[in-house]
C-alpha cells in the first residue's frame, strides 16, 4: 500500500510539472494553506468588486515570512476583470505565512500560508552568478548553467490568437530544448521591422508575425495607442509563453524595450512609461527562468541615453524582490558601467571575434560575458536580415570562437529570430531550407562532457588552434577545417603520458581515444571537411 501511495505522489508531482504547467492558480480564501514545490510559481488571486481608478499603479503586495525568519516581500498586480494577483515562488522548502498590504482596503490584511515541498523534475532554480566563480553562470542549487541562447524576438506573438493553448510555441520550444538551447532572447513586444521584407513571404503569410494590428501591451494598438491603461490580455498571453518556457527549463532573456522594431512607445520617464516598466517587473519576477535585459541595442538609434538606462536599472532593482539577473544589450554601456549589470552583454561582429571576446573576458574578471549577437544569422527560406554571415558552418564557427574565448554565446536563424517565425521548420516543404539546430545539440553535449565552467581559455597554448584547459590538464583545441595540422608541442612533454581524440563539430562524432606515442603534427581526420576539436587528457597511471 505504501508503494502505491509513493507512486501516486510521484505521478502527482510529474503531472504538476508536465501537464498543468508551472503556473499554478488558486483563489484566495481565508487562512488557506497553498501547496507548491520549490521553484515553481503560484498565483494567489483576489477579487475586488470596487472599481480602482489606477489599478496598474496601485500599491498592493504581500509580506511572506518563513518559519526560519526569512522575510520576502512580493508585489501584486492587477490582472483585469476585477482580479488581483500575488505571484509567488520560493527557493526555500518549508512553510511561509503571508499578509497582504497596500492602499486598497479590500485587499489588505489577507492572511494565509504557502507550504513549499521539494523541487520536482530537473528544476534547479533561478540563474545566478556564483560568488566563488563569478565568470560563470549557475542555478540557485549550485548546478552549473552552460548558457546556450537562441534569439526569437516575436515569440510572444506565435500563439497569441489561439485561445485554447500554445501548440506552436510548444513545438518550437521542444525543438530548441532537444537541440541544447536553454535560453531564448526575446522581446516583451516588438511591432515590425524597418527593412524590406522578402517577397516570398507573400506565398506563406502564416510565417509573418510583423505588424500585428490587435496585439499591444497598452490599450488601443501600435498605430493608435492609448497610454492611459495597460492591456491585461496581452500579459495573460505572455504568461502562457513564459510559463511554458519554465516548464521546459528554458530561460526567458526578456528585453523590456526594443527601439528599432517600430514600437510606439510612450515618451521616456512619463507616467505611461513607468507604468509599463514597473508592471513587467512586478508580473514576471517570480518566474525563476527570468533574466532581465533593459533594451535591445539600448544606446543605438538616438532614443535612450545613459541616464535613462541608469534610471531603468535602479527602478528595476528597487522593484524586483527576487533579484533576477539584469544586463543591457549594449557592450559600451556594460563596459562603462559594469557595476550596474550582473553580466556583460556584447554585440560584436568583428572578424577577429575570438580576440575581442578574450579581451572582454580578461577585462571583466568578476562578471560572466555573454555574446548576445555576433553578426552570424544562418540562412533560411526567406532573406530576413543577413548581418555579415549567413553560412551555417560559419555561424557555428563564430559561436565556437566565442566559447573558446571563455564567453557564452547566442545562435540566430533568420527563420525565427525576427518577424518571421517558422516554428516547425522540419515539417515544411522539401524545398525549404532546414536550419542546422543539430550542430548546437552536439555543442551542448560536448560541454556537458567537458564542463564549460571548468575550462579556461589558454591563449599562450593556442598554436594555430584555440585552447581551453581545465585544472586537471584536460585540453580542448578548436581547429578550423582549413588547418593542415597543428604542432601542439606542449602536449608532448616527456614527463607526461597523454591521450588524444577528435570531435567533429558538424556530426558530433568522437574518434577513439588513443595514447600519444610519437611527436609530430596532430592532423584532424576531417581536415578540409569540418571544424574539429582535439581533446587531450592526462593518462591515469
Amino acid at each position: 500500500m505504501q508503494n502505491v501511495l509513493r507512486l501516486l505522489i510521484v505521478v502527482s508531482l510529474l503531472t504538476f510539472t508536465t501537464a498543468t504547467g508551472q503556473l499554478k492558480k488558486e483563489n484566495y480564501t481565508y487562512n488557506t494553506v497553498f501547496n507548491i514545490p520549490k521553484w515553481e510559481v503560484l498565483d494567489i488571486t483576489f477579487t475586488v468588486n470596487k472599481k480602482i481608478s489606477t489599478p496598474y499603479t496601485a500599491n498592493f503586495y504581500a509580506v511572506f515570512t518563513h518559519t526560519n525568519g526569512t522575510v520576502q516581500q512580493v508585489p501584486g498586480f492587477y490582472n483585469g476583470n476585477k482580479e488581483w494577483v500575488i505571484r509567488f515562488s520560493s527557493s526555500l522548502k518549508g512553510n511561509w505565512s503571508f499578509t497582504t498590504k497596500g492602499d486598497i482596503k479590500q485587499l489588505s490584511n489577507k492572511t494565509g500560508t504557502v507550504s513549499v515541498s521539494d523541487a520536482v523534475g530537473n528544476n534547479h532554480g533561478g540563474i545566478i552568478v556564483h560568488k566563488n566563480d563569478p565568470q560563470n553562470f549557475y542555478y540557485e542549487d549550485g548546478t552549473p548553467y552552460f548558457l546556450l541562447a537562441f534569439e526569437c524576438d516575436w515569440l510572444y506573438a506565435l500563439d497569441y490568437h489561439d485561445k485554447n493553448g500554445t501548440p506552436k510555441t510548444n513545438h518550437l520550444l521542444d525543438l530548441l530544448s532537444k537541440n541544447g538551447f536553454n535560453q531564448v532572447v526575446m522581446n516583451v513586444f516588438s511591432y515590425d521591422v524597418s527593412w524590406k521584407k522578402d517577397d516570398k513571404l507573400k506565398e506563406y503569410p502564416k510565417h509573418e508575425f510583423g505588424g500585428p494590428k490587435d496585439i499591444f501591451p497598452f490599450l488601443g494598438n501600435n498605430e493608435a495607442p492609448n497610454y492611459t491603461s495597460l492591456n491585461p490580455n496581452f500579459f495573460k498571453k505572455l504568461d502562457r509563453t513564459i510559463s511554458l518556457m519554465h516548464d521546459k527549463r528554458i530561460a526567458a532573456h526578456l528585453m523590456i524595450y526594443v527601439w528599432n522594431k517600430l514600437v510606439a512607445w510612450p515618451d521616456m520617464n512619463t507616467a505611461a512609461d513607468n507604468m509599463y516598466f514597473d508592471y513587467v517587473i512586478k508580473r514576471y519576477q517570480a518566474f525563476p527562468n527570468i533574466v532581465w535585459d533593459i533594451s535591445k541595442e539600448a544606446l543605438y538609434y538616438g532614443r535612450a541615453d545613459e541616464d535613462y538606462i541608469h534610471g531603468r536599472i535602479d527602478r528595476l532593482k528597487a522593484n524586483d524582490k527576487y533579484n533576477r539577473l539584469v544586463s543591457v544589450h549594449d557592450y559600451k554601456y556594460c563596459s562603462n558601467f559594469p557595476d550596474k549589470v550582473d553580466f556583460i552583454s556584447s554585440q560584436n561582429w568583428s572578424h577577429n571575434i575570438y580576440n575581442k571576446m578574450l579581451e572582454a573576458k580578461t577585462k571583466f574578471k568578476n562578471k560572466p560575458i555573454f555574446n548576445i549577437e555576433h553578426g552570424g544569422y544562418e540562412e533560411s527560406p526567406y532573406t530576413v536580415f543577413t548581418g555579415d554571415y549567413t553560412n551555417a558552418e560559419t555561424c557555428l564557427r563564430r559561436n565556437y570562437m566565442c566559447l573558446f574565448a571563455g564567453v557564452y554565446t547566442t545562435y540566430y536563424w533568420q527563420g525565427t529570430s525576427w518577424n518571421v517565425i517558422i516554428y516547425n521548420p522540419f515539417e515544411q516543404p522539401k524545398e525549404f531550407y532546414r536550419p542546422k539546430f543539430i550542430y548546437f545539440n552536439h555543442m551542448q553535449k560536448l560541454f556537458s562532457k567537458f564542463q564549460f565552467h571548468k575550462m579556461k581559455p589558454t591563449p599562450w597554448h593556442n598554436g594555430s588552434g584555440y585552447n581551453l584547459t581545465d585544472d586537471k590538464g584536460t585540453v580542448l583545441l578548436y581547429i578550423h577545417k582549413e588547418n593542415y595540422g597543428i604542432d601542439a608541442a606542449f602536449l608532448k612533454k616527456k614527463e607526461e603520458s597523454r591521450t588524444v581524440q577528435w570531435f567533429n563539430t558538424l556530426t558530433g562524432e568522437f574518434t577513439k581515444e588513443i595514447i600519444i606515442d610519437k611527436p609530430g603534427k596532430f592532423r584532424s581526420p576531417w581536415a578540409g571537411e569540418a571544424d574539429c576539436i582535439l581533446i587531450s587528457r592526462l593518462k591515469k597511471v
